[in-house]
């Protein structure tokens, strides 16, 4: 077998053991799948297969092959300078969270549209549900504060027959709500998840994104024309960050713990979580947990609690064997998030 295939086949095994990127990157395969990658491939310094990751039209292609190849996508695109989602780590978000919710069904992960998730700032790029729903077939509500993300995340749904029907996008009008103006009063949701703003300020976010640009190897002289690069000003910073928007989304939560069988946000900052932990002892969070994810050299992890004791967990799970639950009053004015 050649040394490039065998590359290939390596395990990540640090990834979810569901999750379908633990192998090496398969460029021929993905080439054959969207021919529009072959022009980014390049042999790098080992010899095998890359592309310039500092490239926005390079990653992208390389998420439409994704896409297209695991999960059935054949139609996606986002702005240019929004958020590119590294496709094994959002997977990998996906499949814990399943874990989660088998952890209140005896261990069986939930399958099917009658699971209903709601994704905190869906984005342009609208990866969790695309994910969410081809793996497990669950049915999401996106909410989202940027009218152009909002946009972008519908022509995904519309161009893909697999979404449509079981991916909605709400637009939040207010800066302060996260889950007023999204959740009708007799919504119910068996999971939210959430990829919060990363920083605090936009003087924060650009030097983030120079940083960024630096280690994929970027030219100092570049600099100044990438300072967009991976995530717009909604998708990058709000006022005190990642801390300030977890908090207040779990200060919001308690308002309807009754609706949400569990909260998750990721939380990149392993310096927030004992802020947050205090935050959710004040909310009378009944179950707290952390599940940590490893990406190569980056570990990230996503903080879940639910007010509901074992006896109610258990009890709403009963709802899974039913059929699919309606989304009822969701609404009337679209609405999202700090």
């Amino acid at each position: 077998m050649a040394q490039e295939e065998q590359n290939n086949r390596k395990e990540k095994s640090e990834l979810h053991p569901r999750n379908k990127h633990r192998s090496r990157y398969n460029f021929k395969q993905l080439i054959a799948t969207s021919k529009e990658l072959r022009r980014f491939v390049f042999k790098n310094e080992h010899n095998d297969d890359s592309i310039d990751f500092a490239d926005q039209n390079a990653v992208k292609a390389l998420n439409r092959a994704l896409l297209k190849y695991f999960y059935d996508i054949q139609q996606w695109d986002i702005p240019q300078d929004f958020l590119c989602p590294p496709i094994p780590g959002r997977a990998d978000y996906i499949h814990y969270v399943a874990d989660l919710l088998g952890s209140s069904n005896k261990g069986k992960n939930p399958k099917g549209a009658k699971i209903n998730v709601l994704d905190i700032g869906v984005g342009a790029n609208c990866i969790y549900p695309i994910i969410g729903h081809q793996e497990y077939g669950w049915s999401f509500v996106g909410s989202e504060i940027d009218p152009l993300s909002v946009d972008s995340a519908r022509r995904i749904i519309e161009a893909n027959k697999p979404l449509q029907g079981a991916v909605e996008i709400r637009q939040q009008s207010s800066k302060l709500g996260i889950f007023r103006g999204i959740v009708g009063r007799t919504e119910r949701f068996d999971a939210v998840v959430c990829n919060p703003p990363f920083h605090s300020s936009l003087k924060e976010a650009e030097q983030g994104t120079r940083q960024k640009w630096r280690n994929l190897g970027g030219n100092e002289k570049e600099v100044k024309h990438v300072l967009n690069f991976g995530g717009n000003k909604a998708e990058l910073w709000c006022p005190g960050g990642e801390r300030a928007f977890v908090e207040q989304m779990i200060i919001q939560s308690e308002q309807i713990k009754n609706q949400v069988l569990w909260f998750t946000s990721l939380v990149s900052k392993s310096a927030n979580l004992k802020s947050i932990y205090s935050t959710l002892v004040k909310a009378n969070a009944f179950e707290v947990t952390t599940v940590q994810m490893s990406q190569g050299q980056k570990i990230s992890r996503f903080v879940a609690w639910t007010f509901h004791d074992e006896a109610a967990q258990a009890e709403w799970v009963k709802g899974w064997k039913t059929e699919a639950k309606p989304k009822t009053d969701k609404p009337k004015a679209e609405g999202k998030s700090l």
